[in-house]
């Protein structure tokens, strides 16, 4: 279960109310800059300091940015709420007072915990699990790297999982169920419109039905006429339990649908269909159409077949391929010292798969055979979303290394050829991705040692993964670095200082790569240190310089560069940090709302407020 990150402060009481919140401080004495931290309501992830000036209460929304980040509205962000809280102890900026005590809760006060933090987790890998077939490994990098848009998908369905949900049922249906039984006033339930998408509130007061429509703006915000906004359906309900915010009373009792909450499965769009023993592979690993994606949400690189296209890995990957299951196209997708690679189709007993298939030249054999089944070896270990997957070898008129497809091609060819459409963001988030797979070798204690934008494949324009471990080296569980014996054609411009002069690769050095390859990314497929020949790069790097900030790069991006090309190796980042840092951003980029949106949004209220609840 997800640790919420104000668990461990002890003046964070949870899921509390404004009213709940106001009575701990009385009992704490009402001094100026007392203060407590609860659960927000209306924001997912969010917080509200509440703070004690003059005998008076004062409380302020703090909003989850989607990125570990967190700001009072107007306000700086903060990586976590501690954080926050022990810079407005120091500096007022904007509140009525310093935050000057805590309102610490008693030992028989606990964290009251929200209705969703009990689903979360699990709802969330269920409908990983199900939606696109993931499992282990590949499905935490998943669940890590598209965390806001996946959350946020989650939390707007829990309202399925509640007692209070029917579903769609008439208005008399719920004038029904709410008149069986006792009927206490407040008694509610919630019910889907004639309307696809839209909500009713149904409700018992003196004996009499009221019914209440759920607005619904075009920014995804819910709310009761001239209303508070919430982020999804249970927020609001669990808000109107608390104030009535115009219904005619608070609610109180739920109409209970019936259902055992724990027999309910996550809610899955009608387009999509559940993984498992009957899933059957496309005849080719294509990207899914567009209009096979949800309508209410971007399309996610899990969408695309090329993220997990095999059912059972097991039924795909064999280390030896005959050759009659391989039928290998004329087009060469590229070359090198070693040979070719060239586009293939891999014939398997469940249907075709799209390939990328390594010739060996003959001519060549015994200088890199040893090599390739060595670069085979290692990728035949891995398996993460964010890595080029190796289904096997091929031993016929050539050696033959048979991959996954990755059609889109290298990273630094993609953004040089296509710089009018890619955005800041849409880079942002393909380095968060290759920063995953990084931290994935890491943690198996693989060294890449040829990381660069070149090796960094594309499904398509919004998911990458890395290629090319023919330099790469298993590190030995009591390793954390190889050292290579001599020098050899060594791509040094992505070397860092430690491997040119001492031959010493470690995640570290991969590390400095990535700075490198960051830049190739945000310079859109630029050659690094332009002119310079190798030596006069290490005489730069030795001097103290390094490569200036591309012009379309964000600062924090140059900044994380930068990090990645600290001189000593034992001052640099590890990848679990720089992902972390990759991750921060991308979420804050993920949850800037769209400027159209806003604009939509007073229209779309006006409109639904205008229609009659059916």
């Amino acid at each position: 279960m997800s640790i919420d990150p104000a668990a461990e402060l002890p003046f964070f009481y949870g899921s509390i109310s404004r009213s709940d919140a106001e009575q701990h401080l009385k009992l704490a004495g009402m001094a100026d800059g007392l203060f407590l931290l609860r659960q927000c309501l209306r924001s997912l992830g969010g917080y509200v300091l509440s703070v004690v000036w003059n005998l008076e209460f004062h409380h302020y929304s703090i909003e989850k940015q989607l990125n570990g980040t967190y700001c009072i509205t107007g306000g700086k962000t903060h990586c976590g709420p501690a954080e926050l809280c022990e810079y407005y102890s120091k500096d007022p900026d904007g509140l009525v007072c310093t935050l000057r005590k805590p309102c610490l809760r008693s030992p028989d006060t606990p964290i009251r915990p929200g209705v969703f933090d009990n689903l979360r987790e699990n709802m969330l890998r269920e409908y990983v699990r199900q939606t696109w077939n993931l499992e282990g490994e590949a499905m935490e990098q998943a669940i890590i790297s598209q965390a806001p848009q996946l959350e946020k998908l989650i939390a707007t369905t829990a309202h399925e999982k509640m007692p209070w949900y029917h579903g769609k049922i008439s208005r008399q249906e719920g004038e029904r169920r709410l008149y069986c039984g006792v009927q206490p006033d407040g008694k509610f339930l919630v019910r889907d419109r004639e309307e696809a998408g839209t909500f009713a509130l149904s409700m018992m007061y003196g004996k009499t039905v009221y019914h209440y429509q759920v607005l619904h703006d075009k920014s995804g915000k819910y709310s009761m006429p001239e209303g508070t906004k919430f982020d999804t359906i249970w927020q609001l309900v669990e808000y109107l339990k608390m104030k009535a915010d115009g219904l005619v009373t608070v609610l109180t009792e739920a109409c209970n649908n019936g259902k055992a909450a724990a027999a309910e499965k996550p809610h899955l769009p009608s387009n999509r269909r559940p993984g498992g023993n009957g899933y059957t592979p496309p005849p080719r690993a294509v990207t899914t159409p567009a209009n096979s994606v949800p309508a209410d949400r971007t399309p996610l690189p899990m969408d695309c077949d090329g993220f997990n296209p095999y059912h059972n890995p097991n039924e795909v990957r064999k280390f030896n391929i005959k050759r009659t299951q391989l039928l290998i196209d004329e087009v060469e997708l590229g070359s090198g010292n070693f040979g070719c690679v060239k586009k293939g189709v891999f014939k398997t007993e469940t249907g075709q798969v799209d390939v990328a298939i390594k010739v060996l030249k003959n001519d060549n054999e015994n200088l890199v055979k040893e090599e390739m089944m060595r670069e085979a070896e290692i990728m035949y270990q891995l398996s993460n979303p964010y890595i080029v997957r190796m289904l096997g070898l091929c031993n016929a008129e050539n050696l033959m290394l048979v991959m996954e497809m990755a059609s889109a091609g290298p990273l630094n060819k993609f953004l040089s050829s296509n710089k009018d459409r890619i955005t800041v963001e849409n880079i942002v988030e393909l380095m968060h991705q290759v920063s995953l797979g990084m931290k994935y070798l890491e943690e198996k204690n693989f060294v890449h040692r040829d990381l660069a934008a070149r090796n960094v494949l594309l499904v398509n324009q919004r998911f990458a993964k890395i290629s090319d471990f023919g330099l790469s080296k298993a590190l030995g569980a009591d390793d954390n670095y190889y050292k290579a014996r001599t020098s050899g054609k060594w791509p040094l411009k992505w070397y860092a200082p430690e491997c040119i002069r001492f031959y010493k690769f470690s995640s570290k050095s991969d590390v400095w790569s990535f700075g490198v390859t960051m830049w190739e990314a945000f310079s859109y497929g630029g050659k690094p240190y332009k002119k310079m020949k190798g030596m006069e790069v290490t005489r730069f790097i030795d001097d103290g310089n390094r490569m200036e900030c591309p012009p379309a790069c964000p600062e924090r991006m140059y900044t994380l560069m930068k990090e990645c090309w600290t001189y000593k190796y034992e001052e640099r980042p590890d990848f679990k940090k720089v992902e972390e840092s990759m991750r921060s951003y991308h979420y804050s980029l993920s949850s800037k709302a769209k400027p159209e949106e806003a604009e939509a949004e007073a229209e779309a209220e006006a409109a639904a407020a205008a229609e009659p609840v059916k």
